[in-house]
């Protein structure tokens, strides 16, 4: 039999024969990892331990120590509610259930549950685990798998979609329980140490609304009870910290059922846009970014040479329509409008680095079921950029990027983790472009010795990113911004600069967002913060209360004072301690209290929103304290420079 190369973590190479499974991989490395194996990782996709790997092949190897056993743990936890659930409901029908970053759902029809079923469900669930099912893989021929769901309309639509073409076919059973699933799974269902139900909702089948209504049920599995009582605290947290909830105490902004996906910008959610808007503006000064405009109706074309066309048709993201026998696209990305620019003029080696900056609105036709405040939108504004450098310049271009963004992330008390993505499945350009691209962003990180996570085949279509994630108060990671090394576009594009020896040389690509979208950004800080803003991004900056309607004129004068900043005067004729109540819940940074007594000095008694106060303080000093907290863009109020809890 022919021997072929699979590609270990560490970069090395070894050989095993043709058909060998990722199980035999691990027996060749050593006979212990072949008895720990779970599951293995095959060019960034988590598959059985059975699955054969190919030439070529990137692959590690899950243990019940990996990060990635908790996903294999988690998708035995949706088979053992499905099993549950059909041991109490037999006429339930099975749709679809995936693992998820905190657990797993599983969509089902033909059965009537709500919330208080989920208990019941739950113990029957510990029933099974308790009973410590062996979990086993099955294969049946094509015909036969049909056959088995001769009245399970979904489970026959994943035979032809997903499944397409396999024969025979994969399931997994234990017990009784059998069902469609490539994996992978763990040895039982004992090994499942905690199991919690989560919650129940309404899904459409493959998340498009003329599709079939369908019960969704979350829950969530770990290996021990500590780690799911920790997980449900968590939980509790981030629900008091849910950006769409605070969003509406502040007001901030809404997404109207005639806008769907699309969020509407109150006056008190633009003013922290604004903020970061100029903030982000300033930075690109910095960088050397020239800002531009491109619009968002362009005529499909621009798109096909990109690949940005067969990518975004292919999974249904693109709006696009005809219109007098023209295909019409709003943009889904800004890439080609940028390219377009560069390529309006001739450019010399001696212009070079390029570099064009928007706030570009793009749309992508998410799923309606995929939608989710500002964190998953059809319509989103990037930060996007766009440096066109040449090969000698790549390097320093993306270094001084990472440092910036080092340096923003600061600003916002996020710890920032760096992904390197590479090649994906659905790569464009040749295996010699990505490697010296990939080599070219992993030199970029490791001259900042910047620790980093290689994330295999998760790369954009035309080049290997940088994702940048950031860690929030609840320790939780989001994915926000990016840099991304193009050699493909400015080649599919004949982009070109005159070189110092008179020819034409192709220049380089370089995408970067910092901050990403300002929509899924806002929701990550608003949840960051709890809303408790840092004073230059808090839509309210300062709320003057006087004592009594007296004092009303003073405060007005006092406000006049600090006109530069987003200072009110609360006027109604309330109790200073209703006032203060009010402003409290309102998470305004300052209070300024404004009675007799400091109308008459001239001053002001300060209070911040940790309740610590001072009396009779100048009114320029306090304005001088503002001006520096806010250039300084510290975190949290401080007094007079206090920064005492």
């Amino acid at each position: 039999m022919d021997a072929i190369s699979v590609i270990l973590p560490d970069d090395s190479q070894l050989s095993v024969e043709e058909g060998a499974t990722v199980e035999d991989v691990a027996y060749e490395i050593g006979a212990g990892l072949g008895r720990d194996t779970v599951a293995g990782v095959i060019d960034g996709d988590l598959v059985d331990a059975r699955t054969p790997v190919h030439d070529g092949a990137r692959i590690e190897i899950v243990t019940d120590g990996s990060d990635e056993y908790i996903d294999v743990l988690r998708h035995s936890g949706a088979h053992v509610f499905a099993q549950a659930l059909l041991r109490l409901y037999p006429n339930a029908k099975l749709a679809i259930g995936p693992w998820t970053d905190d657990g797993f759902y599983y969509d089902i029809y033909g059965v009537d549950l709500d919330e208080s079923a989920l208990d019941q469900i739950e113990t029957e669930a510990q029933d099974i685990i308790d009973e410590d099912i062996p979990i086993e893989r099955l294969s049946y021929p094509r015909a036969e798998a049909f056959e088995l769901y001769q009245d399970n309309p979904f489970k026959r639509d994943i035979l032809e979609t997903e499944a397409a073409g396999e024969d025979p076919v994969s399931f997994y059973q234990q017990g009784e329980f059998e069902d469609l699933c490539k994996g992978p799974h763990v040895d039982s269902t004992g090994e499942i140490g905690a199991f919690k139900l989560l919650s129940i909702s309404s899904a459409y089948w493959r998340g498009e609304e003329e599709n079939e209504s369908l019960t969704r049920v979350y829950g969530t599995a770990f290996e021990s009870e500590d780690e799911l009582d920790a997980f449900l605290t968590r939980r509790e947290k981030a629900k008091e910290r849910d950006h769409r909830k605070i969003g509406r105490e502040m007001d901030l902004f809404s997404i109207p059922d005639h806008s769907p996906g699309c969020p509407h910008y109150h006056p008190n959610g633009m003013k922290i846009r604004r903020a970061l808007e100029d903030y982000i503006r300033n930075k690109n000064d910095e960088l050397g970014y020239e800002e531009v405009w491109t619009p968002e109706l362009n005529k499909a074309k621009l798109w096909k040479p990109t690949g940005h066309y067969d990518t975004f048709t292919a999974e249904g993201e693109m709006f696009n329509w005809e219109q007098d026998d023209t295909e019409y696209g709003l943009k889904p990305m800004n890439c080609a409008n940028h390219a377009s620019i560069y390529a309006n003029e001739q450019h010399s080696y001696r212009d070079l680095p390029i570099r064009f900056s928007e706030f570009g609105t793009v749309y992508r036709n998410e799923q309606s079921g995929e939608l989710s405040g500002l964190l998953r939108v059809r319509g989103l504004t990037q930060d996007d950029g766009h440096a066109f450098v040449r090969p000698d310049q790549i390097r320093d271009e993306i270094a001084e990027t990472l440092r910036s963004i080092e340096d923003i992330y600061g600003n916002f008390d996020l710890e920032v983790l760096y992904k390197l993505e590479t090649k994906g499945e659905n790569a464009i350009g040749s295996d010699e472009i990505w490697s010296d691209a990939t080599d070219a962003l992993r030199d970029a990180l490791e001259s900042d010795d910047l620790a980093y996570d290689v994330e295999a085949g998760e790369a954009a279509f035309y080049g290997p990113k940088i994702g940048i994630n950031a860690k929030d108060a609840l320790g939780r990671e989001w994915t926000i911004g990016t840099v991304q090394l193009d050699f493909n576009i400015p080649e599919r594009l004949d982009l070109t600069y005159i070189g110092e020896d008179n020819e034409e040389h192709r220049p380089v690509m370089i995408h970067r967002a910092l901050l990403g979208s300002f929509e899924r950004f806002m929701g990550v800080i608003i949840e960051h913060f709890n809303g408790t803003f840092p004073l230059w991004l808090a839509p309210e900056q300062v709320r003057i209360l006087p004592v009594s309607d007296d004092n009303i004129e003073y405060a007005q004068a006092i406000a006049a004072e600090l006109g530069e900043f987003r200072v009110t005067v609360e006027d109604r004729s309330w109790t200073v301690g209703k006032k203060i109540q009010t402003a409290h819940d309102d998470r305004v940074p300052y209070m300024l209290i404004v009675g007799d007594t400091e109308e008459e000095a001239g001053t002001i008694s300060v209070r911040d929103r940790k309740e610590r106060e001072q009396n009779d303080v100048e009114i320029g000093a306090f304005r001088a304290h503002l001006q520096q907290e806010r250039d300084q863009k510290r975190i949290e109020p401080d007094i007079l420079g206090s920064t005492s809890d």
